[in-house]
C-alpha cells in the first residue's frame, strides 16, 4: 500500500452535488472527465507535478447517472503520467460505456496500442501546459500521433491561448482529427472580438479537422459567480467565448465536466449547476443534441449509428 500527501491548497470534489434543472437530452456523454487512482491501487506517476486527491471509477459513474448522463470519455490525468491503467481499468468496468483518451510515449509497442484500442481508448492528449508536464519533443509527438492515426484515433491537445502561434505548425501538420481542450484555455478578460480569441476562431475556420471541448467554465472565469449555492448564471465572463465556437462550429464541439476539477484552489464547483451552464452556450434543441450526443458519438462510438 502507497500512501500519497495531496498537494497542498488542493480542493477536493464537491460531494453531494445538486440535480441539474437541465434536462440532458436521451444519450448524453460527459466527454471529458478523469479517473485518479485510487493511489493504493494505481499509484501516481513519481515525475507527476501535484498529488490529486482520490477520485475512482465508482464515484465517477455515481456521478455520471446522478447528472442524467449515458456514457463518459475518461481522459487519462498528468499526475498518472503514461501509465494508463486507472483509465484502462475504468472502462473495463463501465459496461460498454466508457471510452477513453490516453497518454503514451514513443516507446509504446503496436501490440499495447492495441490492448487501449480493445479496451476503449481512442485517442492520446499532449500536454503544453509547462505548469503541468515537462516537455516532450514534437517530433517524438509526431510520431505518435503518425502511428495512432493507423487505429482511427485522434489527438486531444491541452495548451495555454498565448502559446498558440508557436504551436500552429505542429497542430496543423498532425494527420488526425485534433480536438483543443477548454478552448485553447482564453484569458476572458480580454475581449471576445480580440485578437487572442479570433486567432482560435481563425484556427478552426482554417483546419476543419479540429473540433474544441466547450468545457472548464469554472478553470477560466475571472468574474463571473461560481457554480454554488444554486446559481443559475455561473461563469458568465464564459459564455461569450463558448457559445461563439458553438454557433459556428456546431459539429465539432464537445463538452463534458472535467469531474474531479484538477488542480482548482479557489472553489469547486457543484456538477449540477455545472450542467445548467450549458443551455447558456448551446441555447437550440439542435445545438444541445450535437453537443452531447451526436458529436462524441461520433468521434467515440463511431460504429453505432445514431
Amino acid at each position: 500500500m502507497m500512501e500519497f500527501q495531496k498537494t497542498p491548497g488542493w480542493l477536493d470534489w464537491y460531494s453531494g452535488p445538486s440535480k441539474p434543472k437541465f434536462k440532458l437530452p436521451a444519450g448524453a456523454v460527459d466527454a471529458h472527465c478523469h479517473v485518479f487512482g485510487p493511489g493504493a491501487e494505481f499509484p501516481y506517476a513519481p515525475e507527476r507535478k501535484y498529488t490529486p486527491c482520490d477520485a475512482s471509477k465508482a464515484q465517477l459513474y455515481a456521478l455520471r447517472d446522478h447528472l442524467g448522463f449515458s456514457r463518459n470519455v475518461v481522459v487519462g490525468a498528468t499526475c498518472h503520467g503514461t501509465d494508463n491503467r486507472a483509465t484502462v481499468d475504468a472502462l473495463l468496468h463501465s459496461n460498454g460505456k466508457a471510452r477513453g483518451v490516453a497518454s503514451v510515449k514513443r516507446t509504446v509497442t503496436d501490440e499495447e496500442l492495441q490492448a487501449m484500442h480493445d479496451a476503449g481508448i481512442r485517442g492520446v492528449r499532449f500536454n503544453f501546459v509547462k505548469r503541468l508536464v515537462d516537455f516532450t519533443p514534437k517530433e517524438e509527438l509526431m510520431e505518435i500521433a503518425t502511428r495512432i492515426a493507423k487505429l482511427g484515433w485522434h489527438v486531444v491537445i491541452y495548451f495555454e491561448a498565448v502559446d498558440l502561434p508557436e504551436l500552429w505548425d505542429f497542430f496543423t501538420g498532425l494527420p488526425t482529427i485534433v480536438v483543443v481542450d477548454h478552448m485553447g484555455t482564453p484569458d476572458v478578460k480580454l475581449p471576445v472580438d480580440g485578437p487572442q480569441f479570433q486567432l482560435f476562431l481563425k484556427f478552426m475556420r482554417e483546419h476543419p479537422n479540429v473540433w474544441s471541448k466547450v468545457t472548464c467554465p469554472e478553470r477560466l472565469s475571472a468574474t463571473g459567480a461560481p457554480a454554488l449555492n444554486g446559481e443559475q448564471n455561473a461563469y458568465q465572463d464564459v459564455v461569450p467565448f463558448a457559445k461563439a465556437i458553438v454557433e459556428e462550429f456546431p459539429d465539432r464541439v464537445l463538452w463534458g465536466t472535467d469531474w474531479p476539477h484538477p488542480n482548482l484552489k479557489k472553489h469547486m464547483p457543484d456538477d449540477g449547476l455545472l450542467v445548467d451552464f450549458i443551455p447558456h452556450i448551446a441555447s437550440t434543441p439542435e445545438q444541445q443534441q450535437k453537443l452531447l450526443v451526436d458529436n462524441p458519438m461520433r468521434l467515440y462510438w463511431p460504429e453505432e449509428k445514431i
